[in-house]
């Protein structure tokens, strides 16, 4: 990589950690991704369920961000749910490991259930000073990279949920936990995040799910209008639209029971669209059925796990 690339690419990480809210990575099927970011959503299934998504951001690009979660939660207790969320986040030089257990209490509210979280887990930030070194030859960048830094990290949710209907209100890194790479400091800011989203039963064997994913870093906010279309509870396609930022394609389907694979292809419209060939995300998740009841909220089809 030439000192051109360097630049061009310092560039476009501070364009997107001031204009998306980057210190927390970005996904497209937020729909799958639900633990993630909100502790209040551990169990909401009502299934053992195991998850992970896979994106490639801005493909054409060297160092351009990487990203891998795994999600796992389930009910226990019958009116509480466990979560164990795990990140792997690369961008540039920029390499950040996270893993937190979410812990929460379920009870029943009206129609549905609230759950009501806390996730508790470390973030680990590190920056790897060869990615700049071998280009810029500056000597106040360590050759061999900077030690990595492990600190605490809290979050917390509320995610109420009916048959048809689930709204979800979270905030991550309520701490700020500051990074000190000496004599770089830098603080995980405070994230806040709401969604919601419904199922129109148009036929039999046709739903529509409609939802909106917003996050803050109170700088900057991002929101994601979703729209699918769901036949026979086996397929599904729709598109969302992240506002000045990109269009998103997206298909899935069930491989078997309880089996699913999505893939989202994001369309670039935002300055970026000049650097990128645009972004693949891939899920896959697997739910082992729990013992059920007759009650409302053992139906799963709203939260697509």
């Amino acid at each position: 990589m030439n000192m051109n690339k360097v630049f061009t690419l310092l560039s476009i990480l501070l364009f997107a950690t001031s204009g998306y809210s980057q210190q927390d990575p970005q996904f497209s099927q937020n729909m799958f991704n639900k633990l993630a970011v909100n502790a209040g959503s551990a169990g909401s299934s009502d299934a053992i369920c195991f998850g992970g998504l896979y994106r490639n951001q801005w493909v054409s690009f060297e160092g351009s961000p990487e990203t891998f979660v795994f999600n796992f939660d389930a009910p226990v207790f019958k009116n509480f749910g466990v979560g164990i969320s795990i990140l792997s986040d690369k961008i540039g030089f920029d390499k950040t490991l996270g893993a937190k257990l979410a812990l929460a209490a379920r009870p029943k509210l009206g129609n549905g259930r609230l759950g009501i979280g806390l996730d508790i887990g470390f973030i680990q930030k590190e920056l790897d000073g060869k990615f700049l070194f071998n280009d810029a030859g500056d000597p106040l960048i360590p050759a061999a990279g900077i030690d990595a830094k492990v600190l605490p990290d809290i979050g917390a949710g509320l995610y109420y949920y009916t048959d048809k209907l689930y709204i979800g209100a979270s905030a991550l890194h309520l701490t700020e936990p500051e990074v000190d790479y000496d004599p770089i400091k830098t603080t995980m800011v405070r994230h806040f995040y709401g969604t919601v989203g419904y199922t129109f039963e148009l036929t039999p064997s046709l739903n529509l799910k409609p939802s909106v994913f917003a996050k803050t870093d109170q700088t900057e906010t991002q929101i994601d209008i979703n729209a699918s279309l769901v036949y026979n509870n086996k397929f599904w396609g729709g598109v969302s639209y992240r506002l000045d930022d990109a269009i998103v394609p997206m298909i899935g389907f069930n491989l078997a029971k309880d089996l699913k694979l999505g893939y989202a292809y994001d369309i670039t419209t935002s300055e970026l669209k000049s650097f990128s060939d645009g972004t693949h995300e891939i899920m896959v998740s697997y739910c082992f059925n729990v013992k059920r009841t007759p009650s409302f909220y053992m139906n799963r089809n709203v939260r697509f796990l």
